[in-house]
């Protein structure tokens, strides 16, 4: 008990204080857990037995599947139908050709080379969709094409479970279908499949399909409809296992992969209302098992191993992330992927991945691959994962710089001026120009969103397009003679520079500012800017006034309290701002911090004596 006590504090220590430091660092979770895994394994040797270890945590991918498939709907999987089928296929098949005619050509016998493509064709489903959803890359459309991949391949592990006990030749084993169940992260030896012929397997296959979705269909709702009524929290979260756990070990009873079971779960259930219920259930086991799973990576490194023959096996490594890597590259040009996408494409999808332990373990049971051969398969595919938080770094690096050598598109030639220029057009911007529009007066618009600027011309609306930090644009959209200019650019740094510049021009003309924040308003304040309006602030204030008419105050002292706060904020930012030193942060700025203090408390006394005025005034 003790010893088990002990293991699990260390594999929590080793997370809790490794993966925040890679997060600070930029390098990702994944990575940090990963590195967790290599110190308290072949470092220290806190640790051993991570291949049972690695059985349970192989769970989190199972969980991860569930929940991405709760966020596609079926129409949504239906339109990836000819990326799972074209690109997820052809990379399994091009990959598999590659690796088995690359360890052909160095003298390996064609039955072990096959199963050496199986092996390294598939990707890391955990590492990449971890890495993809951290990122924010999930819904571009590199992200997209390798989630495709990735579940082709998931899909194509059972396939491939069949297909290796017929390398073995005369030494196929007799209790395959046994290990079959467990490759499949069943670990129960039972199968509903053994000793039945191909149209059985096939029938009790579709029929375990079929329950699920017709369970999913008509038999959710009422489910949570019977555990909502008892009003325990805890029950969601135990159903919402249930149906993981139950699912994972059903697909396993037939010799399919829990996680294709558990995602096609998530599909059907994608449009229950209990959905989001669902994901916050099963999220923190998710995460849990996953963070487990890396750990075990890591620590199941065997450094002695590594270092008998390094050359040979960063050689290897190496020769499959550049094989799988060009063939991805290729098939991305094949399916109109460009620039950002196409990398991020190829690099997160070079490596091998965890199902690579699961058939190497298979190959080995079924005499398919020698032990010294499948030792070396082990540690590449432990390399390779190892290096994949380098890549998607690598794939950051590569990506900002795609973005400063692109070649600009030429900025609009503005034809028309007039007495109010609106420097962007976004959220912001466009609300300040339909009022003023409407109202009869002319304005120019500039903005450097191509996108947003066709969408204006979409509804009959004039822009430019072009950087308005542009002097040359900016007189050209009459600067020297507008009576208003409003700078309303997403970056707060652009629009200050677009203020500084504009007051330097003309002192006389009037600049209204879209400002993200207070510290922004100091420093449109300092450039010259005549009115300051801050994104969030008139909501916000709006959204006082309608909790104050709830807490009890009529409309009009909620009112009366909406304008003293109003007019007192503007009053104390133009005193602050005399205060504010850009070189030093609010906190640190003594005499910044005691008027703020002492403002605050005359707001607190002018709220008061607003809302006793406007009661005097009712009675």
């Amino acid at each position: 008990m003790e010893s088990t006590l002990f293991q699990a504090s260390i594999y929590l220590a080793a997370a809790v204080i490794a993966v925040p430091i890679a997060a600070r660092l930029g390098l990702g979770s994944v990575l940090g857990y990963l590195l967790a895994g290599i110190v308290i394994g072949p470092v220290l040797h806190l640790v051993s037995h991570t291949d049972d270890l690695r059985h349970y945590a192989e769970f989190g991918v199972v969980m991860m599947l569930f929940i991405i498939g709760l966020e596609l709907e079926p129409r949504a999987l239906w339109d990836m139908r000819h990326r799972l089928i074209g690109l997820g296929g052809l990379q399994i098949l091009l990959t598999l050709g590659a690796v088995t005619g690359l360890t052909m050509a160095f003298g390996l016998d064609w039955r072990p080379a096959v199963a050496a493509g199986m092996i390294f064709a598939l990707s890391s489903t955990a590492i990449v969709l971890q890495t993809l959803s951290e990122k924010g890359l999930m819904q571009t459309n590199g992200g997209r094409g390798a989630f495709s991949v990735l579940l082709t391949q998931d899909i194509a592990v059972i396939p491939m479970l069949v297909l290796l006990p017929l390398l073995s030749g005369p030494f196929m084993a007799a209790g395959s279908n046994a290990d079959h169940s467990d490759a499949g992260h069943g670990g129960h030896g039972m199968s509903l499949v053994e000793g039945l012929p191909g149209w059985g397997v096939a029938l009790v296959t579709l029929g375990a399909i079929a329950l699920i979705i017709v369970a999913g269909v008509y038999g959710a709702r009422p489910l949570f409809r019977y555990i909502n009524a008892a009003r325990l929290p805890e029950m969601f979260t135990a159903v919402a296992l249930l149906i993981v756990v139950g699912i994972a070990f059903l697909m396993g009873l037939v010799g399919l992969s829990p996680a294709l079971g558990t995602f096609l779960a998530g599909v059907v259930l994608a449009n229950s209302e209990f959905r989001h219920q669902l994901e916050a259930d099963i999220e923190p086991f998710k995460g849990l098992l996953l963070g487990l799973f890396f750990i075990t990576v890591g620590a199941g490194i065997d450094f002695a191993d590594f270092l008998r023959e390094p050359l040979l096996l960063l050689g290897a490594t190496a020769a499959l992330i550049l094989v799988k890597g060009a063939i991805l590259h290729v098939l991305g040009g094949l399916f109109h992927l460009k620039g950002r996408d196409r990398m991020l494409f190829t690099l997160s999808l070079a490596q091998a991945g965890e199902f690579g332990f699961v058939l190497i373990s298979f190959a080995l049971q079924q005499n398919v691959l020698t032990e010294e051969l499948g030792q070396r398969m082990l540690m590449v595919v432990a390399l390779s994962m190892l290096i994949t938080p380098a890549l998607f770094i690598l794939y950051d690096t590569l990506s900002a710089k795609l973005v400063e050598k692109a070649e600009p598109r030429a900025d609009d030639r503005i034809d028309s001026q007039g007495p109010i220029i609106i420097a962007g057009i976004g959220r912001f911007g466009q609300i300040v120009n339909r009022l003023v529009q409407n109202s009869g007066f002319q304005t120019v618009v500039i903005d450097h969103d191509m996108q947003t600027i066709e969408l204006m011309r979409n509804f009959g609306m004039k822009g430019f397009f072009g950087d308005p930090t542009r002097p040359e644009l900016l007189h050209a959209a009459g600067i020297g003679k507008a009576k208003v200019l409003v700078a309303a650019l997403d970056d707060p740094k652009a629009t200050t520079k677009l203020v500084r510049f504009a007051k330097r021009i003309r002192p006389d003309l009037f600049v209204i500012a879209r400002a993200r924040d207070r510290t922004h308003v100091y420093e449109l304040y300092q450039a010259g800017a005549d009115k300051m309006v801050r994104e969030m602030f008139d909501s916000s204030l709006r959204a006082g006034r309608y909790v104050l008419e709830e807490a009890g105050l009529t409309e009009y002292e909620a009112a009366a309290a909406e304008q003293t706060f109003y007019r007192h904020d503007r009053e104390t930012m133009r005193e602050l701002a005399e205060l504010w030193d850009p070189g030093t942060h609010p906190a640190e700025n003594p005499a910044y911090i005691k008027r703020s203090q002492e403002l605050e408390k005359d707001l607190e006394t002018a709220l008061f004596a607003a809302l006793e005025a406007q009661r005097r005034e009712s009675a």
